[in-house]
């Protein structure tokens, strides 16, 4: 079975112990599979099973959404004949508009706070706990998750999360805004179990290679005692993780050759433009991605780039840099392009795309139809929502 996939085994009945009749559903919605995992696992903990369902249903159903998707199932949860809460990246952006539509929203991580929330909501209390709104207002949460409190996945398969929290702050990402700017960690013990459950282990961080450090610095003594640790075939910095290029070293190669199944390693470039990459305030430049390209083609790895096209402040020379930089990448690597989108919550919310240049389209267009560009550099609606 693979992660996100419906379990047979799902014990019990969706009714909470000691609130009869109160049944708690989980919007299915393919974007929100990992997150379906980690919270089915967390509210099992506490007695509460979240039944899958394909649309609201009497009692409580959560749901878990993105910017992109969010339009979609606005007016679904707004019609509800039910108890909605609502958290994912979106809510936690955007909780007062969410709250508008939604009975409660959870804002941030969730792991605490929903099961906390549902026990609130079918005992009839007010609802009012850290890390929650509604029309009423905010309740701050003055904790963060400890990821060793809660298993990433129980019946509910999911991918092993290892690492939360991002100490960079780029423009465009929700992930500082949502799980903070300090790095937390799974210890090797609880990482280990988990991924024995798997054939092959696949992990979720916001870069691999900084397991076990503050995650500007790589210890790569820590990244070695975890892939030492795992006896499966280990896929490492590929999807649904990558890692970051100055991260791409020598030393972490030679981990990755050695313990690891993946022959491909994906990595954030964004921009061929030095200028933009410090706007966007990434912390490393485009000598650093060429020079992990270069690392990976001499370890035997094909290096698989992100770019983003589209940033509002780029002129149309620096849109040429990104050019040429996905053409020297797909001379013998993969590139993935997505174009930008100003998200909530980021320092470039509400910030307009900027238009691709006829020149740029046909070059992603060329690449992708010889196989060595994938992504949605038209509409990402086509990416997240089909």
């Amino acid at each position: 079975m693979q992660p996100g996939d419906l379990s047979s085994s799902i014990p019990g009945s969706p009714v909470i112990p000691g609130s009869p009749g109160t049944h708690v559903c989980w919007r299915l919605i393919h974007a929100a599979r990992n997150s379906y995992a980690a919270l089915y696992a967390a509210c099992e903990k506490e007695g509460i099973i979240l039944a899958p369902a394909k649309g609201p249903r009497p009692g409580i159903t959560v749901y878990s959404l993105n910017s992109l998707n969010e339009k979609r199932y606005r007016k679904e949860i707004r019609d509800a004949d039910s108890v909605t809460i609502v958290g994912g990246p979106h809510a936690t952006a955007c909780y007062e508009s969410v709250s508008e539509y939604a009975d409660y929203v959870v804002v941030g991580e969730g792991e605490f706070a929903l099961p906390a929330l549902i026990r609130h909501i079918t005992e009839g209390r007010t609802g009012k706990i850290p890390g929650t709104a509604t029309r009423e207002g905010y309740v701050p949460a003055e904790y963060c998750v400890r990821l060793d409190a809660y298993p990433p996945f129980s019946h509910m398969k999911g991918y092993v999360e290892i690492s939360r929290g991002c100490p960079f702050r780029c423009g465009y990402c929700q992930t500082p805004r949502m799980f903070g700017h300090r790095m937390r960690h799974r210890s090797l013990d609880s990482i280990a179990l988990h991924a024995s459950r798997y054939r092959d282990a696949r992990f979720v961080t916001p870069n691999a290679l900084a397991y076990g450090s503050d995650g500007t610095r790589p210890r790569l003594e820590k990244v070695e005692a975890l892939l030492k640790r795992l006896d499966n075939n280990i896929y490492f910095g590929t999807f649904p993780s990558e890692v970051r290029p100055e991260f791409v070293t020598d030393a972490a190669l030679d981990l990755v050759t050695t313990y690891c199944a993946n022959t491909r390693l994906h990595f954030g470039g964004q921009s061929g433009s030095d200028r933009v990459l410090r706007e966007l305030l990434r912390g490393h430049s485009a000598h650093d991605t060429m020079t992990a390209v270069d690392r990976c083609h001499e370890h035997g790895i094909i290096p698989v780039v992100d770019f983003i096209v589209g940033f509002p402040f780029e002129s149309d020379e620096e849109q040429r840099e990104t050019a040429r930089a996905i053409r020297e990448v797909c001379r013998g690597g993969k590139v993935h392009v997505h174009r930008f989108i100003p998200l909530p919550g980021t320092p470039l919310a509400g910030a307009r795309p900027r238009k691709i240049l006829p020149e740029i389209d046909r070059c992603l267009g060329s690449l992708s139809l010889h196989g060595k560009l994938t992504g949605s550099w038209g509409d990402p609606q086509i990416r997240f929502c089909s």
